[in-house]
């Protein structure tokens, strides 16, 4: 494939979702790994299809619970078209995790060794035009004179690296601490559920490209959710626990104080516990 031909084809799924776009909700679900597709002139990478459906080709049931949540509340929702694998849309662009060469000891042949030329096609092809579709959303709301907030939705394996994960729920936060703090509290509250606090990993920095870039940056209330995958493997489970994280979320959301920007300084020093 020449540098100038295009990645996707006939055939191949578009490379965002966009749900509920008229959505009365006064904010905005993401979900940057809700697909495992991958584009036909790329095959499978090298691997097999079974590989693919592993936590390693996408967040397993992340996009069912974000569908789940956007009927619930009448949200609009922005879901990622492929595979992590292809090009990961919650990395920096260039950075080793963005087309990652091997995930979870996993070697990807066909992202060993690829041309430039071929990295910036999967950009240009699937991963801006997400970031586009998620800016339009955010967008959509200002013309209505409106600040929305930022609900990035994860999942996560229950075991990495031997360690077996105890959280449930994890809610990954920087600063910003509006809507975080009291999911936290929420879920803790119900006694069922074991919240990781920036578990199992930290919001802080740049670890979750997307949300610190459409929100974080803008000033814009956000949380990161992971939920545990063998949670939300099935139809039941992600209806059961996107049932749990709405009912914590809707009082939080239903305030209309939540929605406002936060001033450069105090972004810089964080919203208090």
């Amino acid at each position: 494939m020449t540098d100038d031909e295009p990645l996707l084809c006939a055939g191949d799924p578009p490379p965002f979702e966009v749900l509920n776009p008229g959505g009365a909700a006064p904010f905005l679900l993401i979900c940057d790994h809700a697909s495992r597709a991958v584009p036909k002139r790329l095959g499978t990478l090298g691997l097999d299809d079974a590989v693919l459906m592993r936590h390693i080709g996408w967040d397993i049931g992340a996009a069912e619970v974000t569908r789940h949540l956007s009927r619930r509340f009448d949200a609009r929702a922005v879901l990622s078209g492929y595979s992590r694998l292809v090009i990961d849309c919650n990395r920096v662009p260039g950075s080793p995790q963005s087309i990652a060469e091997a995930s979870d000891g996993v070697r990807v042949p066909g992202n060993c060794g690829i041309a430039p030329g071929e990295a910036l096609r999967r950009r240009r092809e699937l991963y801006d035009p997400y970031h586009r579709a998620v800016d339009a959303a955010i967008a959509r709301f200002g013309d209505a004179g409106r600040v929305p907030a930022v609900i990035s939705i994860h999942s996560c394996t229950p075991v990495m690296d031997g360690f077996e994960r105890p959280w449930h729920i994890g809610v990954l936060h920087d600063r910003d601490l509006r809507i975080a703090d009291p999911l936290m509290g929420a879920l803790a509250a119900r006694g069922d559920v074991c919240v990781g606090d920036n578990k199992p990993y930290s919001g802080r920095g740049q670890a979750g490209k997307s949300i610190h870039l459409h929100a974080c940056d803008r000033g814009l209330p956000h949380v990161m959710v992971e939920i545990r995958q063998d949670l939300i493997d099935t139809h039941k489970g992600t209806e059961h626990w996107a049932g749990v994280l709405g009912a914590a979320l809707a009082p939080i959301l239903a305030d209309p104080g939540l929605y406002r920007r936060l001033a450069p300084a105090e972004a810089r020093q964080g919203t208090k516990r």
